[in-house]
């Protein structure tokens, strides 16, 4: 159940989605001045080295950040991403490639909080190591479901919630949808992003299915594939779901899929952005 490790995969084509939504979403609530309250369920160890082994043995970035990185036709939302992800690498190329608790702490201003959940045994150390001296983090080595729920209401009365599970056993499919509901019942506001791997389409259909059926309103979805659906093993797409989105969120992805298909899959790149449940 813990053998998952995003070493392996860090920086590929899910990471350059799942990060690029993450930065419109914050960059968006930081423009009112009022805190905000962030949560990782799955924060990982914080950065990755590209140039070890488990990297390089599966060279997923390849086909993720380093394409966008050697890209010249980004618009201001993949360009500020990219910047980010230089400033990560000392703009000494690429050697390293930032987890979600490093874009939110670098996006994030002096009144916010920022709450990071991991419990892998190698994981855990590194992620508390990198974060130990900004006191507006708390590493938590406890279940992030558990941890995000327990975190709703915030008394920051603004959230802005990640979870991106290893999706390791198929329980994980219906314990995301759970929480989302858990926690949207005891913080109606919070922004919840979601993220989801396409391995098998019909349990991406059923998770859909489930958040229609919630009674939440307010959903988009926003999906990024190198590939068509397939009955073969691993991911061809992924995606990212978003509970009560910013208003411009919709906007900068219809701009931004686009161009990070023909960026990262110029021959066979899927996209698609959707209004799951209106408001």
């Amino acid at each position: 159940m813990l053998s998952y490790r995003h070493s392996f995969h860090a920086g590929n084509y899910a990471d350059v989605l799942k990060h690029v939504t993450q930065l419109s979403i914050l960059d968006y609530m930081c423009q009112k001045d009022a805190p905000i309250r962030y949560v990782d369920t799955h924060s990982g160890a914080g950065g990755y080295s590209l140039e070890e082994k488990q990297a390089q043995t599966t060279l997923e970035y390849k086909d993720g950040i380093q394409k966008l990185l050697q890209a010249t036709n980004l618009n201001p939302l993949l360009q500020r991403y990219a910047s980010l992800v230089q400033s990560f690498n000392d703009n000494q190329g690429l050697s390293h490639y930032p987890g979600s608790p490093w874009f939110a702490q670098h996006i994030l201003r002096p009144q916010d909080r920022l709450f990071l959940h991991e419990i892998h045994p190698s994981d855990f150390p590194l992620l508390a190591k990198t974060f130990s001296r900004d006191k507006r983090v708390s590493c938590r080595d406890k279940d992030g479901f558990e941890g995000l729920v327990s975190l709703m209401p915030p008394r920051e009365k603004r959230a802005m919630v990640l979870i991106d599970p290893p999706y390791e056993i198929k329980s994980d499919y219906k314990l995301v949808v759970e929480t989302i509901i858990r926690s949207h019942k005891r913080f109606k506001q919070a922004c919840i992003a979601l993220w989801y791997p396409v391995v098998k389409r019909e349990r991406i259909q059923e998770l859909e299915n489930q958040l229609v059926s919630s009674g939440i309103r307010n959903i988009q979805l926003f999906e990024l594939g190198l590939s068509a659906d397939s009955s073969g093993r691993g991911m061809t797409s992924s995606g990212m779901i978003v509970v009560n989105p910013p208003w411009t969120l919709m906007a900068q992805m219809n701009e931004t899929l686009p161009l990070l298909s023909r960026i990262l899959a110029p021959t066979d790149g899927q996209f698609r952005a959707i209004e799951l449940v209106g408001e």
